[in-house]
């Protein structure tokens, strides 16, 4: 049976002037934590989403924070990504299944999503934006954003560039 569908597929696509891979994408994201020379260092916690043309979360990919906290505490501090959590952050129950990760030290940190599969729903074609939010306890807060076009007509590499809680953003998308 599976392999019939993937012959429709591929079928499909050939109709359509496309390789079968076309029919799903892939997007991958590097979130860049700085190594900052301060007094008092303490991960940040980062939120990672997707934002529709309207402004609207299309979907939440990765959400960083203390989750091992006793009683629940490391949520209380969700709300200091003051973007994310106004967005989509208090209506969701912590932990999130495939969401949730614990903080992340400096360093490139690569994260991968293939559409279709939780937590990157398929989305419709259109304008979006990945952000990426992270704010640190006795430190700041910082959002960046990409925009970008879904689907990707070909593979498309962009990049954004914190400039104190994030470091270098990058998002790879494979049509």
């Amino acid at each position: 049976m599976a392999s019939k569908i993937y012959q429709y597929s591929a079928a499909l696509a050939a109709v359509a002037g496309l390789p079968a891979a076309a029919l799903a994408a892939d997007l991958s994201v590097t979130v860049t934590v700085p190594q900052l020379q301060v007094a008092e260092y303490h991960k940040p916690y980062v939120a990672v989403w997707l934002e529709n043309a309207d402004g609207g979360v299309a979907a939440n990919l990765s959400v960083w924070y203390d989750a091992k906290m006793r009683n629940a505490e490391g949520t209380k501090w969700l709300k200091d990504m003051r973007q994310w959590w106004r967005r989509t952050g208090r209506e969701l129950t912590m932990p999130v299944d495939g969401v949730t990760q614990a903080t992340k030290p400096a360093g490139a940190h690569a994260l991968s999503f293939a559409e279709g599969k939780n937590p990157l729903p398929k989305l419709a074609p259109g304008q979006y934006k990945l952000m990426v939010e992270a704010a640190r306890e006795v430190g700041g807060r910082e959002l960046v954003s990409i925009p970008f076009e879904w689907p990707a007509k070909a593979a498309t590499n962009l990049s954004a560039k914190g400039s104190t809680e994030l470091g270098l953003i990058k998002l790879d998308i494979k049509p």
